[in-house]
C-alpha cells in the first residue's frame, strides 16, 4: 500500500503535497517524492524514508515552484527502498510522470516489449512501465492515451498522472485501489484518502473501478473505460476522525481489507534480519514444553486452526485448538510442560480472559498474540507478541486476522529453528516464502477484477457451503463466518472428506458451494467438487492461477497467488473477504456495523 496525491489550482503545489503526503506516511514510509508542472517542464524530488526527508529537500516547497503536481509516499513492492524505486516514475522523455498505488501483475512482458522498442528503465519498479507506455501512446490527446494504456494493464493501480504538454491538468485512474478526488474553489485533489486533503476541503468524490477523472483548476470530469462521460455525487465529509480514515473506500471493512499487505509487512519486517528471526523480548524455553493449547474466540479462533498446522508441521510438538468459551467451562489437562497460546485482536475478550485464567492456575506458560498494546491479555501473559496490524473499525475482522496467521506462523517457524526439527534448506524456504506474503496479498487483491459480478450469483443464496481439506478447511472456517457476519446469508464450512458421511444431503439443485483447493490433497478436493456437481451444485472454486484442472471444473473462479501449503491460509483470506464484502453490499447490509454484534466481546 502506497499513498498518492495530486494538486492543481492557484497555489503552489509541493506545500498542499508535502501535507497530504505527511497524512498519507501511515500507508508507506521506505520513500517518497513529488512532481510539478513548471516553465522548464517536470521537475521531481525523491528521497528515501519519510516525508519529512522531502520537507527539508524542497525547503518546505520554496525550492520547487508550479501550481500542478503529484506526490507519493511509497511502501515497497517490486523493488527495494532505493532512490531509484522512489515514485514518481518518468517516461524516458521526460514528459510523463506517474504516481501509482498497486500492482501491475503483467508488467514484466511489458517491460520486455518496453525494452524491445528501445525504452530504458531506471527502477526495478512495475510502476515505471506505465510512464513508458504514455509516452508512446500520446499524441495530443492526454485522456486517449491515458485509456489505451490502462487498457493494457492488469492488477490494482490507484494512478495520478502528469503531463507537461498539459501542465494545467491531472489524470486519474482507479482499478481495485482507493482514490479519490478533492473539490475545492478554484483548485482540486486527488488523494488515496480524504485524510491528505482534510485541510483543503470537504467536499470530496469517490471514484469506482475503472473510472479516470480529468482535473483542471476549475473543473473535474470523470469518464467510465470506454471514455463516457459519468455523472457523480459529491460528498461532504465530517471530517472527524472515523471519516477521514475510511481511505477512499465507502466502508471501513474495505479498507482494511486493502490495508493488509501492509499491516503483514508492519508484523514481519521488524522481526526479520539478515535471514533470521528476532522475536525480541521472547525468552521461552521451548525445551520444558511437550505440547500446544490454542485458544480463541471467533475468527482469531480460526486463526488458530489454521496456525496449528505450521506448528506441528515446524515444531513437531503436539498442538491443539480450542475455543476459548469452552475452555473456560472444561477440565483440561494442562501442567507447568504446556504452553498456551492465545489469541485476540482486542486483548479483552472476556471468554478469552476467563480461559488464560483456568490454564495460568494449572501452571501452562502463557503466550498472547494480541494487537492492543497494555491490553488485559497482555498483561495477563508471560510472553507477549503483538500484531501491530494498527487500528480496526469494521467490525468483521480482516487486517486483524491475517496478522495473526502471519505471527503464527512466524512463531512456527522460530520455535522449529530453535528444537532443531526444520533443516537448514527448508528452513531457507519458509523464511523466503514469509518474507513474500505481503506482496502475494497485494497480488491477491488484484487478482480477480470481476469479483462483483460473481457475487451476484451468490448473493441471492439462503446458504453456501464452503469445503477444503487440511489448511483449505482451516481458511474455509473463516471464509465462511466472514460471509455469515456481514451478508446474512447461512454459510458453514466442512472438512471436504466428510461430505460423504452426512453433509452431502444438503446438497440440491444450485447450491453454492465455495471449494477451497489446493496443495497435497488438491486431487481428493477435485472428486469432491465432482461429487456436489453431480448433485446440481454450483461451484465457486477458490485456488491458483496455474491449477488448471480444478479451474476446468469449477462453475466460477477466484485465482490466488502460488505460496507453500501452511501459509497458504493468509493469501485465501483476500478473495474471501472480498467475496463476503461484496455479498454484503450487493444485499444493502450495514457492512461495518453487522447487526447483533460488537467489535470487542467483553462480556459472556
Amino acid at each position: 500500500m502506497c499513498g498518492i496525491i495530486g494538486y492543481v489550482g492557484g497555489r503552489n503545489a509541493v506545500p498542499v503535497l508535502l501535507d497530504g503526503l505527511q497524512r498519507l506516511e501511515y500507508r508507506g514510509y521506505d520513500s517518497a517524492g513529488l512532481a510539478v508542472a513548471g516553465k522548464e517542464g517536470i521537475g521531481v524530488c525523491r528521497v528515501t524514508g519519510r516525508v519529512a526527508a522531502l520537507r527539508e529537500k524542497t525547503r518546505d516547497g520554496t525550492a520547487m515552484p508550479g501550481r500542478t503536481g503529484i506526490g507519493h509516499t511509497r511502501w515497497a513492492t517490486h523493488g527495494p527502498p532505493m532512490l531509484a524505486n522512489a515514485h514518481p516514475h518518468r517516461s524516458g522523455d521526460g514528459r510523463f510522470a506517474v504516481v501509482h498505488n498497486g500492482i501491475i501483475e503483467n508488467y514484466q512482458e511489458l517491460r520486455q516489449e518496453l525494452t524491445a522498442a528501445g525504452c530504458r528503465f531506471e527502477s526495478e519498479t512495475d510502476t515505471e512501465v506505465v510512464a513508458h507506455l504514455l509516452g508512446l501512446a500520446y499524441r495530443g490527446d492526454l485522456p486517449r492515451a491515458v485509456r489505451e494504456v490502462t487498457a493494457r494493464l492488469r492488477g490494482s493501480y490507484a494512478l495520478g498522472i502528469l503531463c507537461a504538454d498539459e501542465p494545467g491538468k491531472l489524470l486519474a485512474v482507479r482499478q481495485a485501489s482507493p482514490l479519490i478526488l478533492g473539490i475545492g474553489a478554484g483548485e482540486n485533489f486527488l488523494a488515496s484518502d480524504p485524510a491528505a486533503v482534510a485541510a483543503f476541503t470537504r467536499e470530496v468524490i469517490f471514484l469506482e473501478d475503472g473510472e479516470m477523472a480529468e482535473l483542471t483548476a476549475d473543473s473535474v470530469r470523470v469518464f467510465n473505460r470506454a471514455g463516457q462521460p459519468v455523472a457523480k455525487k459529491t460528498d461532504t465529509v465530517s471530517w472527524d476522525i472515523r471519516a477521514a480514515e475510511k481511505g477512499g473506500c465507502a466502508h471501513f471493512m474495505l479498507k482494511e481489507i486493502l490495508e493488509q499487505p501492509l499491516a503483514l509487512k508492519a508484523a514481519l519486517s521488524p522481526r526479520l534480519r539478515d535471514g533470521e528471526i528476532m522475536l525480541d523480548g521472547l525468552d521461552l524455553e521451548l525445551s520444558g514444553i511437550d505440547r500446544i493449547l490454542i485458544t480463541a474466540c471467533g475468527s482469531a479462533y480460526y486463526a488458530g486452526c489454521a496456525g496449528r498446522y505450521a506448528i506441528e508441521g515446524l515444531c513437531r510438538i503436539p498442538a491443539r485448538v480450542e475455543l476459548a468459551s469452552e475452555l473456560r467451562y472444561g477440565d483440561p489437562l494442562i501442567d507447568g510442560r504446556t504452553l498456551l497460546i492465545v489469541l485476540s485482536q482486542s486483548g479483552e475478550t472476556a471468554d478469552t480472559i476467563a480461559a488464560v485464567e483456568v490454564c495460568h492456575r494449572r501452571g501452562a506458560k502463557v503466550l498472547a498474540i494480541v494487537n492492543v498494546v497494555g491490553s488485559t491479555i497482555a498483561r495477563m501473559a508471560d510472553h507477549v507478541l503483538y500484531t501491530w496490524a494498527g487500528p480496526e473499525v469494521a467490525v468483521a475482522t480482516t487486517k486483524g486476522y491475517t496478522t495473526q496467521l502471519a505471527v503464527l506462523y512466524l512463531f512456527a517457524l522460530y520455535a522449529g529453528r530453535s528444537r532443531g526439527t526444520i533443516g537448514e534448506g527448508a528452513y531457507r524456504d519458509y523464511l523466503a516464502a514469509l518474507e513474500a506474503l505481503p506482496g502475494q496479498l497485494e497480488q491477491a487483491l488484484g487478482m480477480n477484477p470481476g469479483i462483483g459480478r460473481i457475487v451476484k450469483e451468490y448473493a441471492r443464496a439462503e446458504s453456501v457451503f464452503y469445503i477444503g481439506r487440511n489448511t483449505d478447511y482451516a481458511a474455509a472456517l473463516e471464509g465462511a463466518l466472514k460471509l455469515k457476519e456481514v451478508s446474512y446469508i447461512h454459510a458453514e464450512a466442512y472438512a471436504a472428506g466428510e461430505l460423504k458421511h452426512g453433509t452431502i444431503a444438503l446438497i440440491r439443485e444450485g447450491q453454492p458451494v465455495v471449494a477451497l483447493c489446493g496443495g497435497p490433497a488438491a486431487e481428493k478436493t477435485r472428486g469432491n467438487i465432482l461429487e456436489v456437481k453431480a448433485r446440481g451444485a454450483r461451484v465457486l472454486a477458490v485456488t491458483e492461477a496455474e491449477d488448471e484442472k480444478t479451474i476446468q471444473l469449477a462453475d466460477e473462479v477466484l485465482l490466488l497467488p502460488e505460496t507453500l501449503p501452511l501459509f497458504r491460509p493468509a493469501v485465501q483470506a483476500v478473495p474471501l473477504q472480498l467475496f463476503a464484502y461484496h455479498a454484503a453490499r450487493e444485499r444493502g447490509c450495514d457492512i461495518d456495523k453487522p447487526r447483533n454484534l460488537a467489535k470487542s466481546v467483553t462480556v459472556e
